[in-house]
């Protein structure tokens, strides 16, 4: 490690094969905690090189515990996270309401890092039990359309780091990971990035697989799309600029779609929005993120129609439904 520290000191960046090697050795435990953190404390100092980027993907996909879901045809709504905007759990509720909505979701997760309350932090406050069995999961996903992947029962190597990047506090290069490892392979995705550069990383990865795909930067930092600004969307049909207009919906202020200070605060927030008495510029981000993830699955549709069949989903319980279904499962 130590010889590639100074490599990596020195303005050297690593070839696909160097990152993928230097990530299984620290999930076999091989570096120290101070090498670690010097190692992860390099990618908050620069940009990450898709090569590196590449290289750390196939590493945690080499390591996963796999998931097999036969030919279903489902989308994973997993930002990257570390925006540090502090909002309410949007891409949790948009899979919920997507999942409502008929569309299969396999939702990869964990617990915040940056932000007071990830996904898994409010799932598992409101009863929300994760495992990796396959049955478990099918289950839920045949009776909700619904499952949430907690990403360390998937990348159990990578427990070594967890308590690193707690003890960091920031965004880190594992937050770019998470999108990228979904254990479950789905063909669609909707993914919110923090930066533009990592937008550009993400097109040139996904332009090379399968996925059909869009990939959202709010351009006031945003990893969703938030409403208070334009956000960049790329995917298969080029590059588009959209803002509260394109959902025919009024512009928010960022306090209006705050988290919270707790995980209590943000799981209130998150059952009151679920349940349909949420206030109208939280429903309204919910549905603008929900319509996009639709129309991930039929560009065909007309935004309009995608929003449509969201708001459906929460107007008539069928998201809070799911929910309540798939924490019911969870716990037998």
């Amino acid at each position: 490690m130590k010889e590639l520290l100074n490599h990596l000191f020195n303005h050297n960046s690593l070839t696909s094969d160097q990152a993928k090697q230097i990530l299984l050795e620290i999930s076999e435990g091989k570096h120290n905690e101070a090498q670690v953190a010097a190692f992860i404390s390099v990618f908050l100092m620069r940009n990450i090189s898709v090569e590196e980027l590449t290289g750390f993907r196939d590493a945690l996909l080499e390591l996963r515990v796999p998931l097999d879901f036969g030919d279903i045809d489902a989308i994973d709504l997993c930002g990257t996270g570390g925006d540090g905007k502090n909002t309410f759990n949007i891409s949790t509720l948009t899979s919920l309401i997507v999942a409502g909505a008929g569309y299969k979701v396999t939702k990869h997760g964990n617990y915040g890092v940056s932000s007071v309350c990830g996904s898994s932090n409010v799932l598992e406050s409101l009863g929300y039990k994760f495992t990796n069995d396959k049955g478990t999961l099918e289950k839920q996903l045949d009776e909700s359309n619904i499952c949430f992947l907690h990403a360390p029962l998937f990348h159990p190597a990578m427990k070594f780091v967890g308590p690193i990047r707690r003890s960091l506090g920031v965004k880190t290069f594992f937050n770019m990971l998470g999108p990228l490892v979904n254990p479950a392979r789905p063909n669609h995705q909707m993914t919110g990035v923090f930066n533009l550069h990592l937008q550009r990383l993400y097109q040139y990865l996904f332009e090379r697989s399968d996925v059909n795909y869009k990939i959202i930067y709010g351009l006031s930092g945003f990893d969703e799309v938030s409403l208070t600004d334009q956000a960049q969307v790329v995917s298969r049909d080029g590059v588009h600029l959209i803002e509260a207009d394109y959902f025919n919906t009024s512009k928010l202020e960022l306090n209006q779609i705050f988290g919270g200070d707790t995980i209590e605060e943000a799981s209130e927030i998150f059952m009151s929005v679920l349940s349909n008495v949420g206030t109208d510029a939280q429903k309204n981000v919910v549905l603008a993120n929900s319509a996009l993830a639709i129309h991930t699955f039929d560009t065909t549709k007309d935004i309009s129609e995608c929003w449509a069949e969201a708001e459906e989903s929460i107007d008539s319980g069928k998201a809070l439904n799911g929910f309540k279904n798939i924490i019911s499962i969870s716990a037998s």
